[in-house]
């Protein structure tokens, strides 16, 4: 039996774990020839590859640090090496960091830009060069954008600078049938999430949306096969929140 993405191949930067693990064994699932992007997780990658091919599944894990363009371009041409073309990229690797504004360093500021910023740009830069025609492309942003939260002003300014990017290439990536849109999460079950804040402060962004809980990593995936689809080929240049009405 055919499966939906059949004979496509999708690159998923930092797929080793949470949502991009969940994104990757999605689309292995149904039927599509995956790329395990990750920065310094090898194991975490093989353990995903290893998963995907034991459900029957194609999946190849490819180390690239994406703040590198260098390594940006060796990922696409390690891809087209092994599967021959690239039909699907989902740019979801990046780092949050919350910090108010007089803490903020040089250093940090660079290494949040490097990854969130200049990793998509450059991707997508990538993807202009060697996608498929009718190729999809779905960017990370996050529903911060759209708030107003002490600590987090870096982390959103770089995730504001994606949005814009999504916007402006859509007409540029439009004749060749290539849409491109942004998914902006809510607060998600992930280590990313979690990592340096107390129950009180995760209950307390849990109350915030409707459903009472956090948001699972299949929440995301979903959307992400969604704006994947054929069905989604009439939306490009949007950024579609994802957030349980979280704002």
């Amino acid at each position: 039996m055919l499966k939906k993405w059949d004979g496509k191949v999708v690159i998923i930067t930092g797929a080793s774990r949470g949502i991009g693990q969940e994104i990757a064994e999605q689309f292995a699932l149904n039927g599509a020839k995956v790329v395990v992007n990750y920065a310094n997780h090898t194991g975490k990658a093989e353990e995903v590859v290893a998963s995907i091919q034991k459900n029957g599944g194609e999946a190849t894990a490819i180390q690239a640090d994406i703040s590198r363009v260098a390594e940006v371009a060796m990922l696409f041409q390690k891809t087209i090496e092994a599967y021959g073309q690239i039909d699907i990229l989902v740019n979801n690797a990046g780092l949050l960091m919350t910090k108010p504004i007089q803490d903020v360093t040089e250093e940090d500021y660079d290494r949040l830009f490097a990854t969130n910023v200049k990793g998509t740009y450059f991707a997508c830069q990538q993807a202009a060069k060697h996608m498929s025609k009718n190729g999809r492309i779905i960017n990370f942003s996050t529903s911060v954008t759209g708030s107003m939260f002490p600590a987090y002003s870096l982390y959103a300014g770089t995730k504001g600078a994606v949005e814009q990017f999504t916007r402006q290439l859509a007409k540029e990536f439009g004749p060749k049938g290539i849409t491109i849109n942004a998914i902006a999460p809510g607060p998600i079950q992930t280590e990313l999430f979690t990592n340096g804040k107390t129950a009180a402060q995760i209950q307390g962004i849990i109350n915030m949306n409707s459903f009472g809980r956090l948001g699972e990593t299949d929440d995301i995936a979903g959307t992400v096969l969604f704006l994947a689809s054929d069905e989604s080929r009439w939306i490009t240049g949007q950024t579609i929140r994802v957030n349980g009405g979280f704002i």
